[in-house]
């Protein structure tokens, strides 16, 4: 079985810390974004893709859980699950991790949509990016199913 995609290491940078002395809510996002672009590039979905054809993969929804929370100088280590994908969308799966401590700290699913940005609407994927993506599916579609993956906010109603 294969493992999820390593995506590598991300130092907590110091204006990424609020007055609750950690990792602001923002800066979550950002460097689960920071990390996206190494779980694209060996698909060629980054920009390279974007300059050289005009096309580009928009995030089209986003769910962070905060697990967690990480402190200024905290090294994070990501990695990324391919969870499905179809003729104009991929879905994929982000873990942050402490990097010295081990522990989850924070998790990312993200819906993106393949988009023609001549006419600024989705499109497919040409076939040879279909295709990439249909090789790493083969890797991934047997991992186990993140826990986490395709919860939504809620809590139980009492009145």
């Amino acid at each position: 079985m294969s493992a999820p995609v390593d995506l590598g290491d991300l130092a907590v940078r110091s204006e990424w810390i609020d007055y609750s002395g950690h990792m602001n809510i923002g800066y979550y996002l950002l460097a689960f974004e920071l990390r996206a672009t190494a779980f694209f590039e060996p698909l060629d979905l980054s920009r390279a893709y974007r300059e050289r054809t005009d096309n580009a993969l928009f995030s089209l929804e986003t769910h962070i859980a905060f697990l967690r929370e990480v402190r200024e100088g905290a090294t994070l280590r990501f990695d990324g699950q391919l969870l499905g994908h179809d003729a104009k969308r991929v879905r994929a799966f982000y873990r942050m991790f402490d990097a010295e401590e081990g522990y989850l700290a924070a998790i990312n699913e993200v819906m993106y949509v393949h988009i023609d940005l001549d006419i600024r609407r989705s499109a497919p994927l040409p076939p040879d990016r279909a295709a990439a993506l249909d090789a790493l599916w083969a890797e991934h579609k047997d991992l186990p199913w993140p826990g986490q993956a395709g919860r939504g906010i809620g809590f139980s109603r009492k009145k």
